[in-house]
Protein backbone atom coordinates (compact mmCIF):
# COMPACT_ATOMS: atom_id res chain seq x y z
CA UNK A 1 0.00 0.00 0.00
CA UNK A 2 1.11 3.31 -1.13
CA UNK A 3 1.74 5.27 1.80
CA UNK A 4 0.44 9.33 1.83
CA UNK A 5 2.70 12.19 1.09
CA UNK A 6 1.29 13.93 3.73
CA UNK A 7 0.20 11.70 6.86
CA UNK A 8 -1.62 13.66 9.48
CA UNK A 9 -0.01 14.14 12.92
CA UNK A 10 -2.63 13.16 15.14
CA UNK A 11 -6.02 11.27 14.62
CA UNK A 12 -7.54 11.44 10.88
CA UNK A 13 -10.91 13.48 9.53
CA UNK A 14 -14.12 11.11 10.60
CA UNK A 15 -16.34 10.52 7.97
CA UNK A 16 -19.96 12.03 7.27
CA UNK A 17 -21.30 8.40 8.61
CA UNK A 18 -18.94 8.40 11.44
CA UNK A 19 -19.35 11.61 12.68
CA UNK A 20 -23.07 11.47 12.82
CA UNK A 21 -22.83 8.09 14.51
CA UNK A 22 -21.35 10.22 17.65
CA UNK A 23 -24.08 12.70 17.67
CA UNK A 24 -27.54 10.56 18.57
CA UNK A 25 -30.44 13.15 18.03
CA UNK A 26 -31.70 13.82 21.78
CA UNK A 27 -28.11 13.92 23.20
CA UNK A 28 -27.73 16.27 21.37
CA UNK A 29 -30.10 18.25 21.83
CA UNK A 30 -29.38 17.82 25.11
CA UNK A 31 -26.14 18.65 25.17
CA UNK A 32 -26.88 22.04 23.00
CA UNK A 33 -29.07 22.87 26.53
CA UNK A 34 -26.27 22.16 28.89
CA UNK A 35 -24.11 24.29 26.25
CA UNK A 36 -26.68 27.41 27.17
CA UNK A 37 -26.35 26.88 30.68
CA UNK A 38 -22.55 26.95 30.87
CA UNK A 39 -20.72 30.17 31.54
CA UNK A 40 -17.22 28.60 30.37
CA UNK A 41 -18.11 29.04 26.77
CA UNK A 42 -16.43 31.49 24.60
CA UNK A 43 -18.00 31.97 21.23
CA UNK A 44 -16.25 35.24 18.82
CA UNK A 45 -18.03 36.39 16.30
CA UNK A 46 -17.77 34.39 12.93
CA UNK A 47 -15.87 35.34 9.66
CA UNK A 48 -17.11 35.08 6.86
CA UNK A 49 -15.78 35.50 3.85
CA UNK A 50 -17.33 36.30 0.15
CA UNK A 51 -15.85 34.39 -2.36
CA UNK A 52 -16.09 34.78 -6.51
CA UNK A 53 -19.21 32.86 -7.57
CA UNK A 54 -21.35 33.54 -5.22
CA UNK A 55 -20.19 31.26 -2.34
CA UNK A 56 -18.54 32.11 1.13
CA UNK A 57 -15.73 30.98 3.54
CA UNK A 58 -16.88 30.46 7.32
CA UNK A 59 -14.47 30.72 10.03
CA UNK A 60 -15.82 29.61 13.37
CA UNK A 61 -14.69 29.45 16.73
CA UNK A 62 -15.63 28.50 20.19
CA UNK A 63 -14.38 27.10 23.39
CA UNK A 64 -14.82 26.21 27.13
CA UNK A 65 -13.03 25.61 29.75
CA UNK A 66 -11.99 21.92 28.60
CA UNK A 67 -12.05 21.85 24.58
CA UNK A 68 -11.57 24.37 21.86
CA UNK A 69 -12.86 23.80 18.53
CA UNK A 70 -12.38 25.85 14.96
CA UNK A 71 -15.47 25.20 11.92
CA UNK A 72 -13.78 25.50 8.39
CA UNK A 73 -16.22 25.79 5.69
CA UNK A 74 -17.31 26.75 2.69
CA UNK A 75 -20.54 27.25 1.35
CA UNK A 76 -21.63 27.12 -2.42
CA UNK A 77 -24.76 27.52 -3.31
CA UNK A 78 -24.57 27.24 -7.07
CA UNK A 79 -23.48 23.40 -6.34
CA UNK A 80 -27.50 22.65 -5.55
CA UNK A 81 -28.23 20.03 -8.05
CA UNK A 82 -24.92 19.20 -9.37
CA UNK A 83 -24.34 16.41 -7.07
CA UNK A 84 -21.40 18.30 -5.38
CA UNK A 85 -22.37 19.42 -1.40
CA UNK A 86 -23.27 23.00 -0.82
CA UNK A 87 -21.42 22.63 2.44
CA UNK A 88 -17.88 21.27 2.72
CA UNK A 89 -15.33 21.33 5.53
CA UNK A 90 -14.10 20.79 8.79
CA UNK A 91 -14.53 20.75 12.34
CA UNK A 92 -11.37 20.75 14.15
CA UNK A 93 -11.39 19.68 18.10
CA UNK A 94 -8.48 20.46 20.56
CA UNK A 95 -7.98 19.92 24.36
CA UNK A 96 -7.24 23.34 25.81
CA UNK A 97 -5.04 21.87 28.99
CA UNK A 98 -2.80 20.46 25.91
CA UNK A 99 -3.08 22.31 22.85
CA UNK A 100 -3.20 18.26 21.34
CA UNK A 101 -5.66 17.68 18.72
CA UNK A 102 -8.55 15.32 19.86
CA UNK A 103 -10.81 15.18 17.08
CA UNK A 104 -11.62 16.29 12.87
CA UNK A 105 -15.30 15.96 12.58
CA UNK A 106 -17.32 16.28 8.68
CA UNK A 107 -18.20 19.64 8.51
CA UNK A 108 -21.57 19.47 6.79
CA UNK A 109 -22.48 16.36 9.24
CA UNK A 110 -21.97 18.55 12.01
CA UNK A 111 -23.76 21.19 10.42
CA UNK A 112 -26.61 19.43 9.55
CA UNK A 113 -27.34 17.33 12.67
CA UNK A 114 -26.72 20.64 15.34
CA UNK A 115 -29.00 22.75 13.30
CA UNK A 116 -31.50 20.46 13.22
CA UNK A 117 -31.04 19.03 17.14
CA UNK A 118 -31.08 23.45 17.96
CA UNK A 119 -34.76 23.04 15.97
CA UNK A 120 -35.70 19.43 18.13
CA UNK A 121 -34.56 21.28 21.62
CA UNK A 122 -36.76 24.42 20.67
CA UNK A 123 -39.79 22.20 19.58
CA UNK A 124 -39.53 20.83 22.28
CA UNK A 125 -39.79 23.60 24.95
CA UNK A 126 -41.80 25.63 22.58
CA UNK A 127 -43.82 23.69 20.22
CA UNK A 128 -47.58 23.48 21.21
CA UNK A 129 -48.47 20.36 19.60
CA UNK A 130 -44.93 18.58 19.24
CA UNK A 131 -46.12 15.17 17.79
CA UNK A 132 -47.31 17.05 14.31
CA UNK A 133 -47.41 15.87 11.59
CA UNK A 134 -44.89 17.84 10.19
CA UNK A 135 -44.30 19.91 7.14
CA UNK A 136 -40.55 19.96 6.02
CA UNK A 137 -39.87 22.79 3.06
CA UNK A 138 -36.85 21.74 1.26
CA UNK A 139 -35.44 18.15 0.72
CA UNK A 140 -32.19 18.69 0.99
CA UNK A 141 -29.73 17.53 4.01
CA UNK A 142 -31.43 19.82 6.03
CA UNK A 143 -34.80 18.41 5.20
CA UNK A 144 -33.41 15.16 5.88
CA UNK A 145 -31.92 15.91 9.55
CA UNK A 146 -34.95 17.83 10.57
CA UNK A 147 -36.46 15.07 9.39
CA UNK A 148 -34.45 12.34 11.51
CA UNK A 149 -34.75 14.51 14.06
CA UNK A 150 -37.84 15.15 14.45
CA UNK A 151 -39.10 11.59 14.32
CA UNK A 152 -36.50 10.55 17.09
CA UNK A 153 -36.68 13.48 19.50
CA UNK A 154 -40.60 14.33 18.94
CA UNK A 155 -41.95 11.21 17.85
CA UNK A 156 -43.83 13.06 14.78
CA UNK A 157 -45.34 9.66 12.84
CA UNK A 158 -47.02 11.87 9.83
CA UNK A 159 -44.46 13.83 7.44
CA UNK A 160 -45.87 16.20 4.30
CA UNK A 161 -42.61 17.17 2.06
CA UNK A 162 -42.69 20.24 -0.43
CA UNK A 163 -39.97 20.73 -2.37
CA UNK A 164 -39.09 22.57 -5.68
CA UNK A 165 -37.34 19.70 -7.02
CA UNK A 166 -39.86 16.42 -6.97
CA UNK A 167 -36.87 13.99 -7.04
CA UNK A 168 -35.53 15.21 -4.29
CA UNK A 169 -38.78 15.15 -2.37
CA UNK A 170 -39.37 11.56 -3.69
CA UNK A 171 -36.39 10.82 -2.08
CA UNK A 172 -37.10 12.11 1.23
CA UNK A 173 -40.25 11.02 1.57
CA UNK A 174 -38.86 7.33 0.81
CA UNK A 175 -36.31 7.80 3.71
CA UNK A 176 -39.20 8.76 6.04
CA UNK A 177 -41.17 5.74 5.02
CA UNK A 178 -38.02 3.62 5.98
CA UNK A 179 -38.34 5.13 9.53
CA UNK A 180 -42.17 4.22 10.02
CA UNK A 181 -43.34 7.52 9.19
CA UNK A 182 -45.94 8.03 7.12
CA UNK A 183 -45.14 10.20 3.96
CA UNK A 184 -46.47 12.40 1.48
CA UNK A 185 -44.92 14.73 -1.13
CA UNK A 186 -47.30 18.29 -1.82
CA UNK A 187 -46.90 20.76 -4.67
CA UNK A 188 -49.00 23.34 -2.17
CA UNK A 189 -46.64 24.34 0.54
CA UNK A 190 -49.33 26.92 2.41
CA UNK A 191 -52.32 24.22 1.93
CA UNK A 192 -49.97 22.07 3.73
CA UNK A 193 -49.62 24.57 6.98
CA UNK A 194 -52.99 24.02 7.45
CA UNK A 195 -52.82 20.35 8.10
CA UNK A 196 -49.51 20.32 9.67
CA UNK A 197 -49.02 22.06 13.62
CA UNK A 198 -44.91 21.78 12.70
CA UNK A 199 -43.49 23.84 9.95
CA UNK A 200 -39.93 23.42 9.10
CA UNK A 201 -38.51 25.92 6.09
CA UNK A 202 -34.84 24.73 5.35
CA UNK A 203 -34.42 25.44 1.26
CA UNK A 204 -31.42 27.70 -0.06
CA UNK A 205 -33.61 30.76 0.73
CA UNK A 206 -33.68 32.43 -2.61
CA UNK A 207 -37.18 33.70 -2.22
CA UNK A 208 -40.76 33.31 -0.06
CA UNK A 209 -42.18 29.59 0.23
CA UNK A 210 -44.32 30.05 3.01
CA UNK A 211 -47.15 32.41 3.06
CA UNK A 212 -50.30 30.57 5.00
CA UNK A 213 -51.76 32.40 7.78
CA UNK A 214 -50.79 30.33 11.25
CA UNK A 215 -52.56 27.09 12.92
CA UNK A 216 -53.37 28.51 16.44
CA UNK A 217 -50.95 25.67 17.59
CA UNK A 218 -48.12 26.19 14.57
CA UNK A 219 -44.23 25.90 15.49
CA UNK A 220 -42.52 27.14 12.84
CA UNK A 221 -38.56 27.00 12.30
CA UNK A 222 -37.46 28.97 9.83
CA UNK A 223 -33.90 27.33 8.89
CA UNK A 224 -32.58 28.20 5.99
CA UNK A 225 -32.10 32.09 5.81
CA UNK A 226 -28.98 33.27 7.36
CA UNK A 227 -28.23 36.66 5.93
CA UNK A 228 -30.20 39.77 5.65
CA UNK A 229 -30.49 39.98 2.40
CA UNK A 230 -32.05 35.43 2.27
CA UNK A 231 -35.59 35.11 2.78
CA UNK A 232 -38.20 31.98 3.12
CA UNK A 233 -41.07 33.00 5.21
CA UNK A 234 -43.88 35.78 3.67
CA UNK A 235 -43.37 39.24 6.23
CA UNK A 236 -46.91 39.72 6.88
CA UNK A 237 -46.27 35.56 8.03
CA UNK A 238 -43.63 36.61 10.01
CA UNK A 239 -45.93 39.74 11.87
CA UNK A 240 -48.35 37.75 12.35
CA UNK A 241 -46.71 34.45 14.37
CA UNK A 242 -45.00 37.48 16.27
CA UNK A 243 -47.94 39.08 17.40
CA UNK A 244 -50.85 36.38 17.71
CA UNK A 245 -47.81 34.12 19.31
CA UNK A 246 -44.05 34.94 20.08
CA UNK A 247 -41.27 34.88 18.36
CA UNK A 248 -37.41 33.25 19.65
CA UNK A 249 -34.41 33.17 18.17
CA UNK A 250 -31.58 30.63 18.35
CA UNK A 251 -29.06 33.40 19.30
CA UNK A 252 -28.27 37.35 19.47
CA UNK A 253 -26.43 37.27 16.37
CA UNK A 254 -29.99 36.92 14.82
CA UNK A 255 -30.18 40.58 15.55
CA UNK A 256 -28.23 41.49 12.39
CA UNK A 257 -28.60 37.99 10.17
CA UNK A 258 -32.45 37.04 10.47
CA UNK A 259 -33.30 37.84 6.88
CA UNK A 260 -36.58 36.45 7.73
CA UNK A 261 -37.58 39.03 10.70
CA UNK A 262 -35.80 41.77 9.16
CA UNK A 263 -37.49 42.46 5.98
CA UNK A 264 -40.80 41.78 8.10
CA UNK A 265 -39.71 44.89 9.72
CA UNK A 266 -39.55 43.35 13.17
CA UNK A 267 -37.85 44.38 16.70
CA UNK A 268 -35.27 41.28 16.46
CA UNK A 269 -33.68 42.64 19.27
CA UNK A 270 -36.29 42.73 21.81
CA UNK A 271 -37.04 38.82 20.93
CA UNK A 272 -36.34 36.17 23.49
CA UNK A 273 -33.34 33.33 22.30
CA UNK A 274 -33.25 30.10 22.74
CA UNK A 275 -30.71 30.74 25.92
CA UNK A 276 -33.35 32.77 27.56
CA UNK A 277 -36.06 29.64 27.11
CA UNK A 278 -33.19 27.44 28.83
CA UNK A 279 -32.49 29.24 31.25
CA UNK A 280 -36.57 29.67 32.45
CA UNK A 281 -36.08 33.61 31.39
CA UNK A 282 -39.23 32.74 28.87
CA UNK A 283 -41.95 30.67 29.15
CA UNK A 284 -43.87 28.63 26.25
CA UNK A 285 -46.65 31.67 26.01
CA UNK A 286 -50.45 30.46 24.47
CA UNK A 287 -50.56 30.77 20.32
CA UNK A 288 -48.15 29.87 17.49
CA UNK A 289 -44.70 30.11 17.81
CA UNK A 290 -41.89 31.36 15.09
CA UNK A 291 -38.42 29.76 15.80
CA UNK A 292 -35.71 31.29 13.71
CA UNK A 293 -32.29 30.28 13.57
CA UNK A 294 -29.57 31.46 11.99
CA UNK A 295 -26.69 29.64 13.35
CA UNK A 296 -23.87 29.55 16.03
CA UNK A 297 -20.37 28.28 16.71
CA UNK A 298 -21.83 27.17 20.11
CA UNK A 299 -23.83 24.54 18.18
CA UNK A 300 -20.54 23.30 16.54
CA UNK A 301 -19.13 23.15 19.82
CA UNK A 302 -21.76 21.34 21.75
CA UNK A 303 -21.26 18.85 19.16
CA UNK A 304 -18.06 18.09 19.67
CA UNK A 305 -18.45 18.03 22.87
CA UNK A 306 -21.09 15.18 22.62
CA UNK A 307 -18.70 13.02 19.86
CA UNK A 308 -15.30 13.44 22.42
CA UNK A 309 -17.77 11.98 24.88
CA UNK A 310 -19.47 9.26 22.78
CA UNK A 311 -16.29 8.58 20.84
CA UNK A 312 -15.17 7.73 24.38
Amino acid sequence: MTKPLFPLAGPGALSAEATAALLPWRALADEIAALLQDATVQVPARTVMPLAGGGSLFAMPAGDARVAIAKLITFTPANAGTGRATIQGDVVMFDVATGARRLILDGPAVTARRTAAVSLLAAQRLAPAPQGPLLIVGAGAQGLAHLQAFVAGLGVAEVYIASRSPASAEALAGEARRLGVQARVVADADAAAAECPLVVTCTPASGVVLRAAPRTDAFVAAVGAFTPQMVELDAVLCRRLAQEGQAVVDTRDAEHEAGDLLQAGLDVAAMPSLADVVQGRCPRQPGPVLFKSCGWGGWDLAAARLALRTAG
